[in-house]
């Protein structure tokens, strides 16, 4: 980005909320090469997030739940760079950025190990019962559940995207004896995987699998992917996990299928809307597991995200863009 003086950039992080960047070093880092405005609360609607960055050359989006749609990006005029702190870029109107001459960095792996170690330990809780045993000890019972429990060696995992996190399931995989078959859109990238992985046709991966793991982004082409049609292929016994984006999965459609017992259980880490409203009916399955969009919410997934996010911003100030994301 050329500019006759650094200290002239203006970079707005427009909703810091809850807190991912403010007070951290990497925050530190980056008002060396401008004006840095962090609002550390998230705006009360579109009006006033326009008006937050109505001024800023580079926007760092710290929160995937901040969506920039045509309608914004066309508000901006002097936005030329989005740098986000996520993988995923569904909340942005990718195609209008473009079109504006905005680029967009994003996160693309450093913490895959993170999020997909979250991921294993949402279908143990599932397969063990975990939540539900512990929250029954609590109320004063003991019941083991013997025979309702899942043992995972050498049951077949079924990954759907095997990018850096679906690689990484596919790992942690292997560890506990798990047999391995994957469906994705771009099988041939994936000939060095580090692990033995059978790729096969969709639906052949919902009818063989005793776990559906989804690693795969938001797109038209995944919006509703796993569906009635899909639950109806599953085995039985089948758990389903979720930490790639809410949308993927139609989640009336999963409701049916946990009320009429056509899979065992899910673990479940996104949802189509954020928060989960209260009174879900997702909320009332002792099989289902959830949690808050947490996946890479530990100490060191937070800084590899803010370290990047930043990396990237002051690598675009230098005309030096790395991770831009390619149409």
């Amino acid at each position: 980005m050329n500019k006759s003086h650094s200290n002239t950039i203006k970079i707005v992080i427009p909703g810091d909320s809850p807190t991912h960047i403010g007070g951290t070093t990497h925050l530190d880092r980056l008002s060396k090469y401008g004006e840095v405005t962090l609002y550390s609360t998230p705006p009360k609607n579109t009006n006033e997030q326009i008006q937050r960055c109505i001024n800023a050359d580079i926007v760092l989006n710290s929160r995937s739940s901040l969506t920039w749609p045509k309608s914004v990006l066309q508000a901006l005029p002097r936005l030329k760079h989005i740098s986000t702190t996520s993988v995923g870029l569904d909340n942005i109107d990718i195609f209008e950025a473009h079109k504006l001459g905005i680029t967009i960095s994003h996160q693309t792996g450093n913490t895959a190990t993170i999020v997909a170690e979250h991921e294993f330990a949402l279908l143990l809780s599932v397969a063990r019962q975990i939540p539900a045993q512990d929250k029954s000890i609590r109320n004063g019972m003991w019941d083991p559940g013997e025979g309702q429990h899942i043992f995972l060696k050498g049951k077949t995992i079924g990954i759907i995207g095997m990018g850096n996190t679906g690689t990484e399931m596919a790992k942690f995989a292997k560890t506990f004896g798990m047999n391995i078959i994957s469906w994705t859109f771009n099988p041939e990238k994936n000939r060095n995987l580090p692990v033995d992985v059978k790729f096969v046709e969709f639906d052949e991966l919902l009818t063989k699998s005793d776990v559906i793991s989804l690693h795969t982004a938001l797109s038209n082409e995944t919006k509703y992917l796993i569906g009635k049609r899909e639950f109806n292929l599953m085995k039985p016994e089948a758990i389903l996990i979720n930490g790639s984006r809410g949308g993927v999965i139609d989640t009336n459609a999963l409701v049916d299928a946990l009320n009429h017992k056509k899979i065992y259980g899910a673990g479940l880490d996104v949802f189509e809307t954020e928060p989960l409203q209260a009174g879900h009916p997702l909320l009332d399955f002792h099989n289902v597991v959830l949690t808050p969009h947490a996946a890479d919410a530990t100490p060191e997934g937070l800084d590899y995200l803010n370290r990047d996010s930043v990396d990237h911003i002051i690598d675009f100030i230098k005309s030096n863009p790395k991770e831009i994301y390619q149409q």
